[in-house]
């Protein structure tokens, strides 16, 4: 099968583990960001699930590459019961309504004391006895519809002082150019100035 055969979800898959075979700073648009977005659409989740681990046992298995999933959802949840729990969150939207309770989850998300979300990741990484040399973040569920932009995570990810190579699985449409809308949702926000600073997989 040549590569116009290909899905774009397979594209993707080829152009990102071409890439690898190089050297893993590859993945990186500029120098001191090695982050990359592996854009799939949301009506294939559960084949991406599929094809994901597959991807990464095979760099695993022919590469040597140690890899790791870390799911963003389970952290979101994570933090929502550390404090208070589903049940706060709920009767927070029913008393306030939808846009109230995601900004009071964002709160929890964003950098703070304790790093927010990408400090967790950042955390969960720096704790881990593994040297890892490849990151997927995958679930982002947690973060829609207008939670956490995946743009300021990626900043934030940095800022962190996240140096492992990671993938950001996007679940989205390709709009124009390199910009994104994430689950398809309508939202004037795409990736904004990280159009041009990482490298995204899966755009035709």
């Amino acid at each position: 099968m040549n590569l116009s055969e290909l899905s774009s979800l397979d594209e993707a898959l080829h152009s990102l583990e071409m890439d690898l075979s190089g050297s893993r700073a590859s993945i990186a648009a500029q120098s001191g960001i090695p982050f990359a977005i592996l854009r799939y659409a949301p009506s294939e989740e559960f084949e991406f699930r599929r094809k994901i681990r597959l991807f990464a046992n095979s760099l695993e298995q022919q590469k040597r590459l140690r890899t790791k999933f870390i799911s963003v959802s389970q952290l979101v949840w994570e933090s929502i019961h550390k404090i208070d729990g589903a049940e706060y969150l709920h009767k927070t939207e029913a008393l306030y309504g939808s846009d109230f309770a995601e900004n009071d989850i964002k709160r929890r998300l964003l950098p703070r004391k304790d790093g927010g979300l990408a400090g967790r990741i950042t955390s969960l990484l720096q704790s881990d006895q593994k040297n890892y040399d490849l990151v997927f973040l995958v679930r982002l569920g947690g973060l829609a519809p207008r939670i956490y932009p995946c743009s300021a995570l990626l900043n934030d990810l940095q800022m962190a002082g996240l140096s492992v190579p990671t993938i950001l699985c996007y679940p989205g449409s390709s709009m124009v150019g390199t910009d994104l809308r994430f689950y398809d949702l309508p939202t004037e926000e795409g990736l904004g100035t990280y159009n041009y600073r990482v490298k995204i997989y899966g755009t035709r």
